[in-house]
């Protein structure tokens, strides 16, 4: 590539960043640049295939005068440590801060940046945080040079080693002095304008001019700062061809300053300032109305309706099963087969396998060793490990560890899509109505066609619309959390709103709890000491039986352990392979009982006896299956049939003896039926029929065991009420429903207003945040009523 510098003659734009070239230009292929640092980042699209770049934005680009730091510190362990989010042999997640984030191009190649450099798995950028979570192989590049790469791109990210949530709250404070300086601004208008409203006589013409000029100076902060944000908005909709509901606001608030800047100048009239600054002071407290709401339903979110987890905590020589919530630094605990570990920890075993799926979103085991970090959100295979707390649980971590992007089920915010689309309508149709009433009042009265127009591009806003759906579906979700369910997005509702077809795993999830545990055959003393702490690596609810039912203890160390699903256990231990599970599995005659589940002993291939286990069926489950009786209802059991005839009271549809392939074929062939599936299974052998199913319900009984992919997780002790949590899913679409109609109405009525010249603009600004109010304090009232008559009898 050929390269020319040469002084400039005439103004040029840079090619990449759009700003004048103040000093000598860069000159390669016909297309001049201001500095070298902006011709790199287009030698790098350029090179990578990238530079579609361009085209998503007029000015995407930034300015690359300033010489890009070097990040190689970002490389040394003990900054490392407080960066890196998750960290493996093969894969590292970091989130950075890059504030230069500005437009849908920025948006676009940061998200491409492994088309640019290998190392890069994947990028999720956060428009509103202006963060970007990236994933990348360490073998193939450093921490350091990555933060190098996107420096190089324009997107320097800033590093802050302080992990005080401090930065967080620019947003509100930037909101607030905003808000501070249009009520300051508005209050001394309306005390200018007493004059003008009270009347005045013609001596005192001189007051009232500079009385005006006052207000006039005042509209200039209100209008270009303190409003700053819906132009801004409303010229990067234009860049995007795209129109949003910012466009109305901000021709509203152009309107009135062009006309009372004109009426000012001309010394025609005292213009509109005031109706201009109540209109940016109630817009401003309708936005900070909104960002209140939705923060509080976040915290709500990420402190109430957290993971019902337990796990095994060392107190003294016993281990105790506790809230992971209880969790401290220091503290010892147990981590089980296929358990979440619930918190950054070490490994104090030997080795041990771990899962990290919910993070990567790949289900491999990765071997680790002793003293090295187990990460928050990895899952357990194999042998139980023992690990000591490093870190605090973080609800909030573990909640955007299962919300992983990698495990949503597609088409899931069906009125997230019909908002979308009624947004991309709705501002043509207000601007058709705002040009066809500006033309009928110039012609009726001249006077009136900046109020009206003004008034019509305000009250139109639908923002009362655009709140319905997340507040109505948040507030369902903290009502299902405080009842026991714990849904991982509040989307999950409406698919929850059109299930008729119900499918319960049979084990831990019909069956529960204490049972009657007979053992038959013989057994010495050692051998039982060993069968109770090999059971008690596994969390199946059999194996947990069994554990529980003996007494004897055995010190001794088992080797090779391994849980296949839906067949049993095994391990080795003074060289003898001893197996727990079903006939099949250590080839044992199965028994023909009906009356109990079975599991099966062998030891060295040679069958040693069994366990009688007599479990019991929750409490509530004949009621629930008369209010489930309009719904398609079946029963999937990895166990042998020998429940049938007690299972036979509740379900007409039954199938023993699948294996997880099994479930995940019945659930495939029921939806291609037309049936919207709900599963329900303990996320032990579950999970692809949980992750296949339109919604998967992880049953748990103080336990870690749910699958990344399922939807939600149900406390044991309230399966019985899963009608309810239907019944209130079904509420939660007509509450939406009510609340379109309300805001559809106020729309309505307020054009009506407007559109007959009724309506003043600062009126128009006052209605905006009481309609939003009213769909905030409408979805909120009649989630908690019909909450409470759902709950009644609970």
């Amino acid at each position: 590539m050929s390269e020319l510098r040469m002084p400039v003659e005439e103004k040029l734009t840079c090619f990449h960043c759009h700003q004048d070239c103040d000093e000598d230009v860069l000159w390669m292929e016909d297309k001049a640049f201001c500095c070298y640092g902006c011709k790199t980042v287009f030698e790098i699209l350029q090179e990578n295939d990238l530079c579609d770049f361009y085209t998503l934005d007029e000015q995407p680009g930034i300015q690359q005068k300033n010489p890009v730091a070097s990040f190689a510190y970002l490389d040394e362990p003990e900054v490392r440590a407080k960066l890196v989010r998750f960290e493996s042999k093969d894969f590292v997640r970091v989130e950075f801060s890059i504030p230069t984030i500005h437009c849908v191009s920025c948006i676009w190649l940061l998200e491409n940046l492994h088309k640019i450099d290998s190392g890069v798995i994947r990028t999720v950028v956060n428009f509103s945080s202006k963060t970007a979570v990236i994933d990348f192989n360490p073998t193939k590049i450093s921490l350091g040079e990555l933060a190098n790469l996107i420096s190089r791109l324009g997107y320097a990210p800033r590093i802050s080693l302080d992990e005080s949530p401090a930065s967080k709250k620019k947003f509100d404070n930037v909101l607030i002095l905003k808000l501070a300086i249009a009520g300051f601004c508005f209050g001394n208008v309306m005390l200018f304008s007493f004059p003008e409203y009270l009347g005045i006589d013609a001596s005192e013409k001189t007051l009232l001019t500079l009385f005006t000029w006052l207000n006039f100076g005042l509209a200039i902060p209100v209008t270009f700062y303190c409003g700053q944000d819906y132009f801004s908005a409303a010229c990067k909709s234009f860049k995007q061809r795209q129109i949003n509901i910012d466009v109305p606001l901000a021709l509203g608030i152009a309107v009135l300053f062009l006309r009372s800047a004109f009426d000012i100048i001309s010394n025609t009239g005292p213009g509109y300032i005031d109706s201009l600054a109540g209109l940016v002071f109630f817009l401003l407290i309708g936005r900070w109305f909104q960002s209140k709401t939705y923060e509080s339903l976040a915290f709500d979110r990420d402190y109430k309706s957290y993971f019902p987890l337990a796990v095994f905590k060392q107190e003294g020589e016993d281990w105790k099963s506790v809230l992971v919530s209880n969790l401290k630094v220091g503290d010892f605990i147990r981590v089980r087969n296929m358990e979440i570990v619930p918190a950054d920890c070490v490994l104090h075993d030997a080795e041990g396998f771990i899962d990290y799926s919910f993070v990567t979103g790949e289900s491999r085991a990765v071997h680790i060793e002793i003293g090295e970090v187990v990460y928050a959100g990895g899952r357990i295979i194999g042998k139980p490990v023992e690990l000591q707390v490093q870190k605090k649980t973080s609800h909030s971590h573990l909640t955007s560890l299962w919300s992983n992007g990698i495990f949503e089920k597609k088409d899931e915010r069906v009125y997230a899509r019909m908002l979308d689309k009624i947004a991309h309508h709705f501002t043509w149709i207000i601007l058709g109505i705002a040009l066809i009433s500006a033309m009928y009042w110039f012609v009726v009265d001249a006077s009136q066609v900046w109020l009206v127009v003004s008034a019509i591009l305000i009250v139109a806003c639908p923002c009362a619309l655009a709140m319905s759906a997340p507040f109505t579906f948040g507030n369902m979700v903290r009502v299902f959390g405080r009842h026991g369910l714990y849904l991982k997005k509040s989307d999950v509702i409406e698919r929850m709103a059109k299930v008729d077809a119900v499918v319960f795993d049979k084990t831990g999830t019909v069956t529960h709890g204490d049972a009657d545990v007979k053992r038959v055959g013989e057994f010495s003393a050692n051998e039982l000491g060993i069968i109770k702490k090999l059971s008690s690596f596994s969390t199946h609810p059999l194996s947990a039986m069994i554990s529980k039912s003996i007494q004897q203890k055995s010190a001794v160390e088992i080797f090779d352990y391994r849980e296949l699903p839906g067949k049993g256990i095994e391990g080795i231990v003074d060289g003898k392979r001893y197996r727990l599970g079903s006939a099949s599995f250590i080839g044992h005659t199965a028994n023909d009982s009906s009356k109990a589940s079975y599991v099966y002993i062998s030891i060295d291939g040679h069958p040693k006896g069994y366990f009688q286990i007599e479990t019991n069926i929750r409490a509530g489950l004949p009621t629930l299956m008369i209010q489930l009786k309009n719904k398609f209802i079946a029963l999937l059991s990895g166990d042998n049939d020998a429940d049938r005839s007690r299972m036979g009271l509740f379900f007409s549809e039954m199938h023993f003896n699948q294996n997880p392939h099994d479930k995940l074929s019945y659930i495939e062939t029921l939806q291609a039926k037309g049936n919207t599936v709900m599963m329900l299974g303990d996320g032990l052998n579950d999970s692809g029929a949980l992750k296949q199913s339109d919604i998967g319900i992880s049953v748990t009984d103080d336990t870690g065991i749910f699958t990344p992919a399922s939807d939600g997780i149900l406390m044991g002790n309230k399966v019985a009420m899963l009608d309810r949590f239907l019944a209130l899913s079904k509420s939660a679409t007509r509450i939406l429903k009510i609340s379109f109609v309300i805001s559809f109405l106020y729309n309505i009525v307020g054009l009506s207003f407007a559109v007959t010249g009724n309506l003043d603009p600062i009126v128009a600004a006052i209605l905006m945040p009481v309609s939003s109010i009213s769909v905030v304090g409408f979805a909120t009232l009649a989630v908690n009523f019909s909450s409470m008559n759902v709950f009644k009898k609970v």
